[in-house]
């Protein structure tokens, strides 16, 4: 879960008329600044069995802040404070720290909640549409990327869907909830202190 908490930032933005995936991917990066809301996830194997479910709520601040906060089945708070990610689990008391730039590379939360250079990262193209969703496809030039493609899909309400397909054929489908793009987020979301007794481990 920790693995792929870091990576599963997002942000809502405007339904556009006519416009592809790549297109809106495009306007969200030069147009959103902020967002916060809910998720859930779940992980499938490579036969697509279901293998665990989790929710919680997500706000992020470009370029590099970010708050992902894991309510079920286990309390995992992530922290992005501009230079390091933390992540916090609730029942092993313990804090693992990273900077920033390691933590992140070429994943979704660089694409999403990065700057804009963030994009230069990854292959884009747009996947056609299914149903009400306008899909693209981002494939990690880095070929060690934990991931061998991320599917972003777009709804006519904003940004809707994530996949994430990992080397090990494992899928981790997000749908986003309540997305709000325009909130005023207070700057004390993304600090973190390590709560006492906790052990931390990382790049401090």
């Amino acid at each position: 879960m920790r693995a792929f908490a870091l990576l599963c930032l997002a942000a809502l933005m405007p339904g556009v008329a006519c416009a592809t995936a790549l297109e809106r991917l495009e306007q969200f990066m030069s147009q959103t600044q902020s967002a916060r809301g809910e998720f859930e996830q779940r992980i499938y194997d490579r036969n697509r069995r279901l293998i665990q479910q989790s929710s919680g709520t997500l706000a992020f601040l470009r370029p590099g802040k970010f708050r992902w906060s894991y309510a079920k089945p286990y309390p995992q708070l992530i922290v992005g404070d501009g230079e390091r990610v933390w992540i916090y689990d609730e029942d092993l008391q313990q804090v693992t720290v990273r900077k920033l730039d390691a933590a992140l590379g070429a994943t979704p939360a660089a694409l999403l909640a990065g700057n804009n250079d963030a994009m230069k990262a990854f292959d884009l193209r747009d996947d056609g549409r299914e149903g009400d969703v306008e899909w693209l496809i981002a494939t990690p030039r880095n070929k060690e990327s934990n991931f061998e493609r991320i599917r972003i899909g777009f709804s006519s309400a904003g940004l809707a869907r994530m996949e994430l397909i990992d080397a090990f054929g494992q899928t981790t489908d997000l749908r986003f909830i309540a997305l709000d793009r325009t909130p005023g987020l207070d700057p004390g979301l993304f600090r973190f202190v390590p709560p006492p007794g906790a052990d931390v481990i990382g790049d401090r």
